[in-house]
């Protein structure tokens, strides 16, 4: 049986998110804006995602609320998480436990740490140290021990010496 391409009509709210979220591309779309990437270019040269396909995921996540699409030069426009956007990020780092505990043969890809404490995140997205769930804004990135660097993707080079999350990311 082949599945539907619209989750619309069903009655769960993990297919609904599914019809938001569930593109290939898009979670990724939203990942690099936890990072600080913000401008098309960036978006394009990091994921290596065809302009056409990055501009039609940009526009879905704008319509959904998820992003919002802000001037900075004359026809040159930048993306940032709103609060419908934000509240991804629990997902995302349930994502990366999971993808780190079962796909990762060399050692977790990526960590979140707590900022104010220095602690790594554990599952949920908490503190262990602290005993809450921070918000984006206090956690800081660090390449994991599976990483291996790539010296070609300036993105890569930007995040190495950690980065917290939001925080627009300067490349070189």
């Amino acid at each position: 049986m082949a599945l539907k391409s619209d989750y619309s009509t069903q009655e769960c709210s993990i297919a609904r998110a599914l019809e938001v979220v569930g593109e290939r591309w898009t979670l990724l779309i939203v990942r690099d804006c936890f990072l600080g990437l913000r401008r098309f270019s960036d978006f394009q040269r990091h994921l290596g995602i065809p302009k056409a396909v990055l501009t039609v995921r940009l526009e879905r996540l704008v319509e959904a609320g998820i992003l919002e699409r802000h001037e900075y030069r004359p026809g040159r426009h930048e993306y940032q998480l709103v609060r419908k956007g934000l509240d991804l990020w629990p997902a995302l780092h349930a994502l990366n436990t999971w993808g780190n505990q079962n796909l990762a043969p060399n050692g977790a890809r990526s960590v979140f740490l707590h900022a104010e404490c220095g602690d790594a995140l554990v599952a949920g997205g908490f503190c262990a140290n602290c005993r809450r769930l921070p918000a984006a804004t206090e956690i800081e990135y660090q390449p994991g021990p599976g990483r291996a660097p790539d010296p070609d993707d300036p993105v890569e080079q930007a995040l190495r010496p950690g980065h917290r999350l939001l925080e627009p990311l300067v490349l070189a």
